[in-house]
């Protein structure tokens, strides 16, 4: 073999050997790494949405109030609607405390919940009934059927205590939305400025009708521009005694008497003691020397 090539064969691995050589790593292509970056939220956030199921089911979980007096007004509350829903549809018998937190589901409150409910929440709750140690709910009128709401809206006709609220029919008339359809034109409803509902007595005695002679000679007389006492003063004029308030009167209360605060004798410092004997006194004027 030729030496010339042989020289420049050995040149070449010489510089072969002093160049250094780099490697072209293999770059990952953005679909991949993006799906690892979206893995790790992924599981970040499955845990969250375990505790947001049941909130956006419509279900209130009472065991995140744990431990809180939250949680006990909690489980108040949702007796107390539950008993005025029974109620409502009728099931007036009265329950024991382990039969209501079966029926609505709360078995997994704590001892010292049962016995605050038993002794002081359910106790003293307006509106619940204690008897023999079971509990119902309690309405503010306690109405059977139609008959006893349409005999209570005609006890507050003839004692002039006027309508009842339709919310406090509904509370303690069980079925009341089919009771009142079936009084029919025997009740009056009233809308309230605040759009509450009022019921009243029809009281078909009082409708009569008046003959047109009056009516007109009624509307004649003008009586916008006068008030009250002004009609009085003309109808006792007139030898007329008019109509007086028969409703009940409401008493003022009596003001107590103020104890007028008994007056200390008023004292006053005296100085120069030692000079009552020498000091003489000139308030009236000089004395004249005798």
């Amino acid at each position: 073999m030729d030496p010339a090539l042989l020289r420049e064969r050995e040149l070449f691995k010489k510089r072969a050997l002093n160049t250094p050589a780099v490697e072209k790593r293999s770059v990952p292509s953005e679909s991949s790494s993006s799906k690892k970056k979206k893995a790790k939220p992924e599981k970040e956030t499955s845990s969250g949405s375990k505790h947001n199921t049941d909130s956006n089911n419509g279900s209130f979980n009472l065991k995140a109030l744990s431990g809180s007096s939250g949680y006990k007004f909690g489980v108040l509350a949702k007796i107390v609607n539950y008993m005025k829903t029974r109620h409502q549809r009728g099931d007036t018998h009265f329950l024991t405390l382990e039969e209501i937190l079966d029926e609505t589901k709360l078995l997994d409150i704590g001892m010292k919940q049962k016995q605050w409910l038993m002794s002081e929440a359910l106790a003293n709750n307006p509106k619940i009934d204690v008897i023999d140690g079971k509990y119902g709910f309690k309405p503010k009128y306690n109405l059977k059927d139609k008959k006893a709401l349409l005999r209570l809206l005609d006890k507050h006709d003839q004692l002039g205590l006027g309508g009842i609220l339709l919310e406090d029919v509904e509370e303690g008339l069980p079925n009341s939305a089919k009771a009142i359809k079936a009084l029919g034109d025997q009740v009056i409803f009233v809308t309230r400025p605040d759009k509450k509902k009022i019921l009243f007595y029809n009281d078909k005695h009082c409708q009569f009708t008046v003959d047109e002679e009056f009516q007109k000679l009624w509307r004649s007389i003008p009586v916008d521009s006068m008030d009250e006492e002004k009609i009085e003063d003309y109808l006792k004029k007139q030898g007329i005694t008019s109509m007086q308030e028969t409703g009940p009167k409401k008493i003022a209360p009596v003001q107590k008497r103020k104890k007028p605060a008994s007056q200390k004798a008023k004292r006053f410092k005296t100085h120069n003691h030692h000079l009552a004997g020498v000091l003489e006194d000139y308030s009236d004027g000089v004395p004249s020397k005798q």
